[in-house]
């Protein structure tokens, strides 16, 4: 088998070779060029028969200097396809073509602050955003729906649509021209493929503070109602049960006098508990419940399921939402709001009595974890496993995964070499699969050792084993984090293709 490797595109950028900001060299060193290869060199093992999809990652990928100090949120987003298929595979990687993307190439330099910098240093007043002005990058979530990729943003905005497959941008969802454009889309829409629907939620600086929405398998706006909140938040995930939508209020959020001034400086309040907002999945306002709990932030929740009165939710406490630090790099401050080891992230199981009001909580494990991923086709029942990412202390960057069995409180664990680090890890079930665990964990890895990057498939029930198969991309990948699994029987061309050849030609 010999790799077909094609340069697509390669994008203008303007940092120099010599950089030397922490976050955009070694395992986050940015890429300019978008390629295509097919038949990807097996490295170790063989891909299995019965693995047959696509795994999608995003990533923050920068193309240009700050105007002055620079956040790895701020870089363009960029979709990396590990597809499999026949016992073969292939890659594709793409920019998403956002707005601001085009804008920025046009003039070879940054036009937006970043989230790092006062919005009135790049001397414009456009853009999108929770906290407003920033670029729609586009750069943090994906997931698949109705058969396209959409890409979205943490702190809000437009989403985009893309070819999975192949990559083929298809411009902005409208919703059939219901989009709430004026406010955005959050990160981390979910789609539920049993209802064939996708839910999300937005946040901002106005009254009511977020709203949620749910749009159905016609791509219909079929509801969107106001969440009202005692002011400006930071919400960055959300859960959902069969019948529920789990949204929330936590007690990290921008400081009221700092916002005042203009100035986005997020603070913890400890004196003010965690709220979680359960409301029916067409409800309306009126029906919002809160429930409140010990103070906290969440990053990322892995599911939640209905029992009996209760409401189930799992997702990753941090025990520090508000780490100190003593870098002597000023670069590296803001990313201890990203270590996992100074955030203290641990898998936490919240439950919400529906009937009496009541909360109860406990950590479900003492291995500081996050990121955590499952098999989409138990999600909203009680599940058994949950898969997440270890980190390099100090640093955002993915060392190792662990499998939580929470049935048991046992626990897998995965350390990857030193150098070595991965991405967020989707679950791919295999072909037919019954069980839960009767999965593949697929991830990509930045190896800077070797200068290298893989697509790295391991077997779920027996993730201490290591890789079944590695396979090697034509270009070091820069490190990154959310990704999906879309199934090959959920993709219309692929079902019709007689090969992945096929499936991946315009």
């Amino acid at each position: 088998m010999v790799t077909s490797v094609d340069l697509v595109e390669r994008m203008i950028t303007t940092i120099p070779e010599d950089d030397d900001h922490p976050y955009r060299t070694g395992a986050w060193r940015p890429q300019q060029s978008e390629w295509n290869a097919d038949d990807l060199e097996v490295v170790e093992g063989s891909i299995p028969a019965d693995l047959d999809g696509v795994y999608l990652r995003n990533t923050e990928n920068p193309l240009h200097l700050p105007i002055s100090r620079y956040h790895p949120f701020d870089g363009d987003g960029m979709v990396h396809m590990v597809g499999f298929r026949d016992g073969k595979a292939f890659y594709r990687n793409r920019f998403v073509r956002t707005d601001g993307l085009a804008a920025e190439q046009e003039a070879g330099r940054s036009l937006w602050a970043g989230i790092s910098e006062a919005p009135e240093s790049a001397g414009r007043t456009d853009g999108v955003g929770a906290r407003g002005f920033l670029k729609d990058s586009s750069s943090t979530d994906v997931t698949v729906f109705r058969g396209e990729a959409l890409t979205s943003y943490y702190q809000c905005g437009d989403l985009y649509r893309m070819d999975p497959i192949t990559g083929r941008s298809l411009g902005r969802a409208d919703f059939n021209g219901a989009f709430p454009r004026e406010v955005g889309v959050s990160a981390h829409p979910k789609n539920d493929d049993r209802a064939g629907e996708l839910l999300f939620f937005n946040y901002g600086k106005d009254a009511p503070y977020m709203h949620y929405g749910v749009v159905d398998a016609n791509n219909d706006l079929v509801h969107y109602v106001p969440v009202e909140l005692p002011g400006p938040r930071l919400p960055h995930d959300m859960a959902f049960t069969e019948n529920y939508v789990i949204l929330n209020d936590f007690p990290l959020f921008w400081d009221a006098e700092m916002l005042r001034a203009g100035h986005h400086v997020p603070r913890l309040h400890p004196g003010i508990p965690s709220r979680f907002a359960v409301l029916p999945r067409r409800g309306d306002a009126s029906q919002v419940r809160w429930f409140e709990a010990d103070p906290t932030y969440v990053l990322h929740f892995v599911n939640a399921f209905e029992e009996g009165d209760e409401i189930v939710l799992d997702g990753f406490f941090q025990h520090d939402p508000e780490p100190s630090g003593t870098e002597v790099d000023a670069r590296l401050r803001p990313f201890r709001y990203l270590a996992l080891d100074q955030m203290q992230t641990r898998l936490h199981r919240w439950r919400f009595d529906l009937v009496t009001g009541a909360v109860r909580e406990e950590s479900l494990t003492d291995t500081v974890s996050e990121f955590g991923m499952m098999n989409a086709d138990f999600a909203t029942t009680d599940y058994r496993y949950a898969y997440a990412a270890t980190g390099k202390p100090g640093w955002f960057l993915f060392n190792g995964l662990v499998r939580h069995d929470l049935h048991t409180g046992a626990e897998e664990h995965f350390r990857l070499d030193e150098g070595v680090f991965a991405s967020e890890t989707s679950v791919a079930p295999k072909v037919g699969a019954t069980a839960e665990d009767e999965a593949y964990l697929v991830t990509i890895t930045t190896d800077v050792n070797e200068d290298a990057s893989y697509g790295v498939v391991f077997d779920a029930a027996r993730l201490a084993d290591g890789p079944v198969c590695r396979v090697k991309l034509p270009e070091r990948v820069s490190s990154g984090t959310h990704s999906t699994w879309a199934p090959g029987a959920e993709l219309r061309r692929w079902r019709t293709a007689e090969s992945a050849a096929e499936a991946v030609e315009l």
